[in-house]
């Protein structure tokens, strides 16, 4: 998709992905509001996933499907982090701790 830039409601966006790009999450980050505690950024299609920290968050029945903006929206700081490249990896402990990449 290039280095477009978007705009939003969130100002300037920078990402290579548009706002309204389908991401993949689960149940409870849309409808409980839990905290986003993995990303990745899949290697083999380009897909994002925003998991919580809950046991069943990679089951499918849990999985969601959003815009990208709606992620950052519920949740700023993963702008940090949305310069993964695919097959990029990163987490954290608690909710408002810093994202750690993992080697890819």
């Amino acid at each position: 998709m290039g280095s477009r830039r978007h705009g939003s409601t969130l100002g300037d966006w920078p990402f290579a992905d548009p706002p309204d790009v389908a991401v993949f999450t689960t149940r409870a980050i849309v409808e409980d509001g839990a905290w986003i505690a993995s990303i990745s950024h899949d290697a083999e299609d380009g897909a994002w996933q925003f998991h919580d920290a809950g046991a069943g968050s990679a089951d499918m029945a849990e999985a969601r499907v959003v815009s990208l903006l709606s992620i950052v929206e519920r949740d700023p700081s993963v702008r940090s982090i949305l310069d993964l490249p695919p097959g990029g990896r990163a987490s954290r402990d608690a909710s408002g701790s810093p994202w750690t990449r993992d080697p890819c």
